[in-house]
């Protein structure tokens, strides 16, 4: 058996191991999206097909759609080269139940992949291609928040965006610079109307993407290398940014699930780690609790995709969803596990929900610091969100995601995942920010990882984060079991309302912080003598 159109002709193997395939004619389903697109994806990891690509294969199956998806890497090219093309732009999801049970699905959803290359002509000018077509509708991304910034690490335009900014929409190099030349595409082939959906786990996406395409299309005009009426097509009617929110746990693929698929017979499914260091399979691994929630601008319109459970709604609401998840419910409680599972030794978010100081520690941040500021939003409960998250998400034993997988990019997300809990606090008339006692032990905590050295005084590797040449240095000052001088290293960064959301000096919380970090470095052991602690103060 191999997962490849020639190889699922044999529905009846397939079947018999307990796979669920695609139910349309896939044939007459490429042919159709390859003459008549309507949705364009970029980013061709794991959250897109273990969800959007499923979505889609459900609507396929039931007939609500008559086409399938393309999708475009721009980050990693030999992701579709290796993985993509190998496999006929099919994939193996495994959903992975917290009550034990696996479900397999072959996914053939997608049915063009692409590299975003301008160097690649042949596929570029396919892209253009495609968005030169009355019939697209979507173009949305899953790059990480990072993906839409045009800054380098110094925080000055990255040299690439530069170029690309004086030499035009013909051949450019940066990310966001060849996704505004596709729009440029768009934009001389008759002014087509397109919503552009960031689908990333960041505030206000629709924004970013918005803010990087803009800077794009004022750029080509201040510079002569396009009409004006390209800025004013980006900023009118005919271009949405809508904003949205996702919620869906999709680990790195695990050796436990690939024995599974070993175990039926399916060949040729290793994974395959690229030149990039990007870890990729033929076979995705997630979770089966999954939320979509967009905003209803589509200029072009847009399919029923509300038969898949995308759930569509105004602005504000996504907004009251994004916050109620991004900063209380669901994602501070994944990097407190995160940064105090890496000083633990943990190598399973769920074991972490069997130690009792971790579970206080998220339940606490959860229930008594983060609920009180967040607005209901009406289309989902916040404290029946939590309580999914607490009792069946993160225990889930046959998930394999790791606290050091979510660790990364942690100086990105503290100033929104604990910065607007503790802004709400500020502002409130009924709530003092002094009351906030575990999310200061989680920003100490991340300073204590930012060490490298674990609770047993060992050095440990720290997850990708832009911010580590610069924090890690300051870091390195502290030693284990020396704190008097330890405020006076960490105060610039205590200042630092970039990282935090606030200067914590100015909030009142610093002298917490600093009092929970000197605890944390006494020395060997003393991060769970301090969490044991204050978890059960």
């Amino acid at each position: 058996m191999k997962l490849n159109n020639k190889g699922l002709k044999d529905r009846q193997a397939w079947e018999a191991k307990g796979y669920a395939l695609p139910l349309y004619d896939r044939e007459a389903v490429k042919k159709a999206t390859e003459e008549n697109p309507f949705w364009i994806h970029f980013g061709g990891g794991n959250i897109f097909r273990a969800f959007q690509a499923n979505v889609v294969q459900n609507l396929l199956n039931n007939g609500t759609l008559d086409r399938g998806l393309t999708v475009a890497e721009g980050f990693d090219y030999e992701i579709i080269r290796k993985m993509y093309h190998p496999h006929d732009d099919l994939s193996i999801l495994v959903t992975l139940k917290a009550a034990g049970t696996i479900e397999k699905t072959v996914v053939g959803s997608v049915m063009e992949s692409l590299e975003l290359d301008s160097n690649n002509e042949a596929a570029y000018e396919r892209l253009r291609e495609i968005f030169s077509k009355d019939s697209l509708q979507i173009a949305s991304f899953t790059i990480t928040e990072k993906g839409y910034s045009l800054l380098n690490a110094k925080g000055e335009i990255a040299p690439a965006v530069a170029a690309d900014m004086e030499a035009g929409p013909e051949k450019p190099g940066s990310y966001m610079g060849k996704v505004a030349s596709l729009l440029y595409a768009r934009f001389k082939a008759g002014e087509k109307p397109i919503a552009m959906v960031s689908m990333d786990n960041c505030s206000h996406n629709g924004d970013k993407l918005k803010a990087a395409i803009t800077a794009f299309a004022d750029g080509w005009v201040k510079n002569g290398v396009a009409e004006a009426a390209f800025a004013e097509y980006i900023a009118g009617s005919k271009v949405s940014f809508p904003w949205s929110m996702i919620d869906k746990i999709t680990p790195r693929p695990n050796a436990s699930v690939e024995e599974i698929i070993n175990a039926d017979g399916i060949d040729e499914l290793s994974p395959v780690i690229t030149s990039m260091k990007t870890y990729v399979a033929p076979f995705v691994n997630a979770e089966e609790t999954e939320y979509l929630v967009i905003e209803d601008d589509f200029p072009n319109g847009r399919p029923a995709l509300e038969k898949g459970g995308i759930m569509f709604t105004e602005r504000e609401t996504v907004d009251k969803v994004e916050k109620m998840k991004v900063c209380t419910c669901l994602n501070p409680l994944h990097t407190a596990l995160a940064v105090y599972g890496c000083l633990l030794g943990y190598d399973l978010i769920s074991k972490e929900m069997q130690d009792s100081d971790l579970a206080k520690l998220v339940e606490i941040v959860g229930y008594k610091e983060g609920l009180p500021v967040v607005i209901n939003p009406g289309i989902l409960d916040p404290k029946e969100f939590i309580d999914t998250v607490l009792t069946v998400r993160i225990p889930n034993p046959f998930m394999p995601d790791t606290p050091q997988r979510i660790a990364t990019d942690t100086s990105q997300k503290l100033a929104i995942r604990y910065g607007e809990t503790i802004k709400a606090y500020m502002k409130s008339d009924s709530l003092n920010v002094a009351d906030l006692k575990l999310i200061p032990l989680v920003q100490a905590g991340w300073l204590r990882y930012m060490m490298g050295v674990n609770d047993e005084g060992e050095a440990f590797e720290l997850s990708p984060d832009p911010l580590t040449g610069s924090v890690c240095p300051i870091m390195a000052n502290v030693k284990l079991g020396e704190t008097k001088d330890a405020e006076s290293i960490i105060a610039p960064l205590l200042h630092n309302d970039a990282i935090f959301g606030v200067d914590l000096y100015e909030a009142g919380l610093a002298p917490l912080v600093c009092k929970y970090f000197n605890e944390l470095i006494a020395g060997p052991g003393a991060v769970r003598t301090t969490l044991h602690k204050y978890v059960n103060d």
